[in-house]
């Protein structure tokens, strides 16, 4: 193989993985449906990108950029990106966006393996794009909850005609909610023309984790199929206490940048 071919081959492979390769690619998501994004590659360069009344477009955690010539987003349509502790940003040229459209980039809630997440830091810029009504939203994730607390041990039976019941044990106190996690941080690029009122932005923390419940008392014990004699029964341990709810998380930020 000559140089020539060498560096044809080499300059085929660099197209095969380079976002340049996604131009002139036009991605639709149906009414009333959902796509997710290959994530082939981390940047996107689109020609069109139409998400249809209803229609839901996956963006997940691993690309970080999209730049799309033409985006239209139906009715209720909605882009929603995948949380990551890495920064998203979405440039548009020319596009509609119809009434109640969303773009998110909400945190994950917290679960019992991993704590919330916050936020993703975003980008937007709109150049020339038309728009009845956007909602931004980069909140945070709700808190783990708390554990439930355990149930008390029952007591243990008397005898029929000796040996006393023992009493049931108290149940534990359920676990406090952990805290949300806090917003995301959001830019928004557009024209000094452009109504900046019909933009929804929430940039809230998340709720705090729900509190676990008290665990129940033990039934105190008590002497079973006897027939003439039987001994007192003892008394029900006490419930616990439930737990605290977790607290707010911390509010992101939100900046509009004209051009």
């Amino acid at each position: 193989m000559n140089m020539r071919n060498v560096l044809m081959a080499a300059a085929m492979g660099v197209a095969l993985i380079s976002p340049l390769a996604l131009a002139q690619t036009l991605i639709k998501v149906e009414p009333n449906s959902m796509m997710r994004l290959p994530a082939v590659t981390s940047v996107l360069m689109l020609e069109r990108l139409e998400v249809a009344d209803h229609g839901t477009l996956l963006v997940p955690a691993g690309v970080s950029e999209i730049r799309v010539a033409h985006i239209n987003l139906g009715p209720a349509a909605r882009i929603a990106i995948a949380p990551s502790e890495g920064s998203f940003r979405l440039e548009a040229a020319t596009g509609d966006i119809a009434s109640g459209a969303q773009i998110t980039a909400r945190g994950a809630p917290g679960t019992f393996e991993r704590p919330a997440v916050a936020g993703r830091t975003l980008a937007i810029r709109l150049e020339d794009v038309t728009t009845e009504s956007l909602i931004i939203d980069v909140r945070g994730g709700k808190g783990t909850p708390g554990y439930a607390g355990l149930a008390g041990a029952n007591g243990k039976a008397g005898g029929c005609t000796w040996g006393q019941a023992s009493q049931g044990f108290d149940g534990y106190d359920g676990g406090d909610g952990q805290a949300g996690a806090p917003g995301g941080h959001l830019r928004v690029e557009v024209p000094q023309a452009f109504p900046t009122e019909r933009l929804t932005i929430r940039v809230e923390g998340g709720e705090g984790g729900q509190a676990g419940s008290a665990g129940a008392g033990g039934t105190g014990g008590a002497s079973k199929d006897c027939w003439i004699y039987a001994t007192n029964s003892a008394r029900n341990g006490r419930p616990g206490q439930a737990g605290q709810t977790g607290a707010m998380g911390a509010p992101g930020s939100a900046d509009i940048i004209t051009f």
